[in-house]
């Protein structure tokens, strides 16, 4: 039976969420889909600016876009040798292929950030460059970050203080980590990157 909720890990961003109920009154403003259960249950996916997009399948696991995505970094990240074998065939920044979700699914701009910040690496370093003690940080990073990020419903109040993520919004010039080190701001693949050049050598 499904929880009369939100569900925080279905957000799409400014694209919509879904809500789950069992009222018809409780249904959210701005519904496009609802799907109900024969326990009465029901969800409701709402999306104010109608981006957001649903696909049915029988099988999605062999179907596009499913079928095409990488990795799961929570339940399904490769060893480190698998992993060095995958970073080897990619002459990209490390940070590009980490926004790559045909390489690593669902690894976001800030997730990207984060990664490299804890594992001290450089997000204009060549994947392809990295040798095995750095890939075995980056997978370690990887883990926990999306790890603590599951956890925590992707409450931002309940990151770790140290965190990166708390310090690098907005491309404040004097941005500082919590150790006081200076956060720059680099475009890397088209995106904005927050890293800190005095630990990510």
């Amino acid at each position: 039976e499904l929880d009369d909720r939100p569900w925080p890990g279905f957000h799409f961003g400014m694209t919509g969420s879904f809500h789950v109920y069992h009222d018809k009154s409780n249904r959210p403003s701005f519904w496009k889909v609802e799907i109900c259960t024969e326990d009465g249950s029901r969800l409701a996916m709402r999306n104010v600016r109608r981006l957001g997009r649903l696909r049915l399948y029988m099988d999605p696991w062999q179907e596009s876009p499913v079928k095409d995505l990488g990795f799961d970094p929570l339940i399904k990240i490769p060893r480190a040798a698998e992993l060095r074998r995958l970073l080897q065939q990619r002459e990209t920044p490390i940070k590009s292929l980490l926004l790559n979700q045909s390489f690593a699914a669902g690894v976001g701009n800030w997730v990207a950030d984060e990664v490299l910040y804890l594992a001290r690496i450089n997000p204009h370093r060549n994947a392809s460059s990295l040798r095995l003690p750095e890939i075995s940080l980056l997978r370690k990073s990887l883990k926990q970050v999306i790890g603590k990020a599951v956890n925590v419903e992707a409450d931002s109040h309940r990151f770790p203080r140290t965190w990166l993520f708390h310090h690098r919004w907005g491309k404040d010039s004097d941005a500082k980590s919590s150790c006081g080190n200076p956060i720059c701001f680099d475009t890397i693949g088209g995106r904005t990157t927050a890293w800190v050049p005095s630990r990510q050598a």
